[in-house]
């Protein structure tokens, strides 16, 4: 995923969309705060999820962290890989370390989250 091209949430998910599919995933400064993952409940396949709600968890070390939907729609795709291996959350979180792909049932919830630019100023102030 072209990072440039991603939305982004307080929350620290990032979406990317093709067509009316949101492909969602956490932000490497999400886990850069989180430091050693553990563990990744994925939301079930062929479920719904609505913007704003808990759809998911990682959990670290440190910390069990809810998933939070940046989109309402149905769950098509979860990266089933990440169950075994957390790893790609942390080296690649814009690649392979996608989460979930959700068919959104309201497109125009993308218009209240950041760009690349405005989400890099957001940690940034978070970091201090």
């Amino acid at each position: 995923m072209d990072q440039a091209s991603l939305k982004f949430t307080k929350t620290h998910e990032w979406v990317g969309v093709e067509g009316d599919i949101a492909t969602v995933g956490i932000s490497d400064f999400a886990v850069n705060q989180l430091t050693d993952l553990v563990y990744i409940e994925l939301p079930k396949i062929g479920s719904t999820c609505e913007a704003g709600k808990v759809f998911g968890e990682v959990e670290s070390v440190k910390a069990v962290s809810d998933l939070y939907a940046p989109v309402s729609g149905e769950i098509v795709e979860a990266n089933e890989a990440l169950v075994d291996d957390q790893s790609p959350l942390s080296d690649d979180p814009f690649g392979a370390g996608w989460i979930t792909k959700v068919k959104m049932s309201n497109p125009a919830e993308l218009d209240q989250f950041m760009n690349a630019d405005d989400y890099k100023k957001f940690c940034e102030s978070e970091a201090h």
